[in-house]
């Protein structure tokens, strides 16, 4: 994982709630993916990816994350539309 997205504060907790889905549910993917492009934006991955089970650049959450990039770019997010770029890379 790039240092880029790692949070350096240790007196943050670990875990924090992310309100996604069960992982039964049909939108946990999508979930998921913007879990961890917020997160990415927050500088918190590593905790997106233990509340997701995903890894940055997963290959399942890809059409998931262009997706998301498209809405980005047309909301004119261009930070979120960049880390979306960076995922899918």
């Amino acid at each position: 994982m790039s240092r880029a997205f790692a949070r350096e504060d240790p007196n943050d907790p670990l875990d924090k709630d992310f309100g996604l889905p069960d992982r039964d549910d049909p939108g946990f993917d999508e979930a998921a993916a913007r879990v961890l492009l917020e997160a990415a934006r927050e500088g918190d991955t590593e905790a997106a990816e233990r509340a997701t089970g995903y890894y940055w650049g997963e290959q399942r959450l890809r059409p998931h994350v262009r997706h998301i990039m498209t809405e980005a770019i047309a909301a004119g997010d261009e930070r979120l539309a960049h880390l979306a770029r960076r995922f899918v890379a």
